[in-house]
């Protein structure tokens, strides 16, 4: 029987052990026996078995997230990594040979920029940025030897969203692999395979996780994509831990209601602080003024729970309302139950020079406000606080 996905990702579970376990146990182990040496022997020689060797391959408390992001995802398979940026790096490894060109979208995370221009080119990997708000330049980037597309949507920090749908049929013509990082909305709120991409990865240490606990990364995709991407991690390391997995796993069970309160809070906010008179913007999906609004209702069942504006006074009133918030924390982390406020220009991606910010849509006045699950009252009444002292 089919099963809605908030059913299912509180029901998805290990297969019962021999206690008749109601919560699933925490598979806190590295490693896992065999009955005799010929069992032993088949584990390592026949890949077709469904068994577990050594926690950095498999392990069912790992196993049993990656199952539920697959289903809330509507993927056929999926692999888990240590963080966020491992699950990006991997991805781009697998996929990307030296002569390989990808295209991404410049309004991409500070360390994901940092991978494309620092260090694929010491592969012989070659990048070209496009503008998120001009979609039709994307196909003059493509060239013969194009291998991947590479979006975030909505973007870190600047929100910009694109069209999956328009992409994906783009990246089709050309026979690209198209990758969506969908980590500030969620599969409580997009599904960016149902709109056509090929591959989804997520940092789960944000709103997967939800409490600020754990690291964590996931890419999910159709069962040929993930086997081969499953023998990088395999091998070079960078696996999910199993109590990380098994957290994670349990954040998920309220994922659904979590993320319908940080977007409904988060929507409050944006309508109070839009038209303020201490900002020249602000950009949250579902404000009908972001600029691709039509297409956020298009793919998005909610703006999520990011809200940013820009500060008229630049880099010096960022810091001001920093340091004059009275509850609202300040860390460099998102997606969390308590509201987090940012300034990219002076953290994040304050190593980027000028020229480097710009093309990725970080400006100095810029502001994130991760939207936690405290009143929005309170959250909102700290903002107006502070800028009244910025």
């Amino acid at each position: 029987m089919a099963k809605h996905p908030e059913t299912n990702a509180v029901r998805i579970q290990t297969k019962k052990t021999g206690e008749k376990e109601h919560s699933t146990p925490l598979f806190l182990t590295s490693s896992f026996t065999y009955d005799s040496a010929e069992d032993m022997a088949a584990a390592f020689s026949d890949d077709s078995l469904d068994v577990n060797i050594y926690s950095r391959f498999s392990n069912p408390s790992v196993d049993e997230f990656i199952e539920k992001i697959a289903s809330l995802e509507g993927a056929e398979d999926g692999v888990a990594t240590g963080t966020g940026m491992a699950a990006i790096f991997a991805t781009f490894m697998t996929f990307l040979s030296k002569g390989d060109h990808i295209i991404s979208a410049s309004a991409v995370f500070g360390s994901t920029h940092t991978i494309l221009t620092k260090y694929l080119p010491k592969w012989g990997i070659e990048s070209s940025y496009f503008d998120m708000n001009k979609p039709e330049t994307i196909e003059g980037l493509v060239k013969l030897n194009t291998k991947m597309l590479y979006v975030e949507t909505p973007s870190n920090p600047g929100l910009d969203i694109i069209d999956i749908e328009f992409v994906s049929a783009l990246c089709k013509k050309y026979n690209i692999l198209f990758v969506v990082d969908n980590c500030f909305a969620t599969p409580a709120v997009q599904h960016p395979i149902k709109f056509g991409a090929d591959l989804v990865v997520h940092s789960a240490t944000k709103f997967i996780d939800g409490q600020g606990r754990v690291l964590g990364g996931v890419v999910v995709g159709k069962k040929e994509l993930i086997q081969p991407l499953y023998l990088f991690i395999r091998n070079t390391g960078p696996s999910m831990s199993p109590f990380n997995a098994w957290v994670l796993s349990k954040s998920l069970e309220t994922l659904f209601i979590r993320m319908e309160r940080h977007a409904a809070s988060a929507m409050q906010i944006a309508k109070a602080l839009n038209g303020h008179e201490k900002l020249s913007s602000v950009k949250y999906p579902l404000l009908e003024t972001h600029p691709q609004y039509v297409i956020a209702k298009k793919q998005m069942s909610n703006g999520g729970g990011i809200v940013t504006f820009e500060l008229k006074g630049g880099i010096e009133a960022g810091r001001n309302f920093l340091n004059s918030l009275q509850m609202i924390s300040m860390t460099n982390n998102l997606g969390d139950s308590r509201t987090i406020a940012s300034h990219p220009a002076s953290t994040t991606h304050s190593k980027l020079s000028l020229e480097e910010r710009a093309a990725v849509g970080i400006t100095d006045g810029l502001i994130r406000i991760s939207v936690g699950l405290e009143n929005a009252e309170d959250i909102l009444s700290d903002i107006l606080q502070a800028l009244g002292k910025s």
